[in-house]
């Protein structure tokens, strides 16, 4: 009888690579991002919930306003992006990166028109221990405040900025950074924040009928 040939063994399938993500706000590679606060994270879209993040995500049509009493940060980088949302609009923003943070009585907030009428979704923590995140990067549109920092550096190359890990903007871009940041009444507006890994003590989530936004 005729020798049957012989079996060849399937190749072992590849793992696809993976890339990182280009185009809206640009994050590199975080550990920022096993946000244990799940429910504030997923409603508001700003924040991820992954181990490394390689993501760049298409914000909202609208920008969330941010308060808290007090904010003390660790390695701090900012330079000039675009965030890019799906209907195509782009927005200048200044992309900020925080080693690591504390924040004294955060305040959350996005004003939404929903068919029955306008509704806050409100969301608080950190009035008795401080909200905790590392890794932070934050797309702000309006940032006041009493602001103090260590070593700023002001005006440096963005591709040469080192004072935050992943902190780096464009060759030949603006950028500023400095050792410590610590801003008081704090105020501010963003269109997506992402975070390594973030804490937030005695959390509420609220929605609530009307405008009841933070500040």
């Amino acid at each position: 009888m005729p020798k049957a040939p012989d079996e060849v063994p399937e190749a072992p399938q590849d793992t696809p690579e993976q890339h990182e993500g280009s185009g809206g706000t640009r994050w590199r590679r975080f550990a920022l991002i096993a946000v244990p606060g799940f429910v504030a994270a997923a409603v508001l879209g700003g924040m991820t919930t992954q181990g490394l993040l390689a993501a760049s995500f298409a914000v909202s049509g609208d920008s969330f306003k941010m308060s808290a009493d007090r904010l003390e940060g660790q390695g701090f980088t900012q330079y000039g992006d675009v965030a890019n949302s799906v209907d195509g609009s782009s927005r200048p923003v200044g992309l900020s990166s925080i080693d690591s943070a504390e924040l004294d009585n955060l305040c959350m907030s996005s004003l939404w028109d929903l068919p029955i009428g306008e509704a806050t979704l409100v969301i608080t923590a950190g009035a008795e221990s401080p909200v905790i995140g590392t890794n932070m990067v934050i797309d702000i549109e309006q940032l006041q405040g009493n602001a103090e920092f260590s070593s700023i550096e002001i005006g440096r190359d963005a591709s040469t900025l080192d004072k935050a890990e992943n902190g780096q903007g464009p060759a030949g871009g603006f950028g500023l950074q400095a050792d410590t940041i610590t801003v008081t009444d704090k105020e501010l507006t963003s269109w997506a924040v992402t975070s390594g890994s973030l804490r937030l003590s005695g959390l509420h989530l609220a929605i609530k009928p009307g405008n009841h936004e933070c500040f």
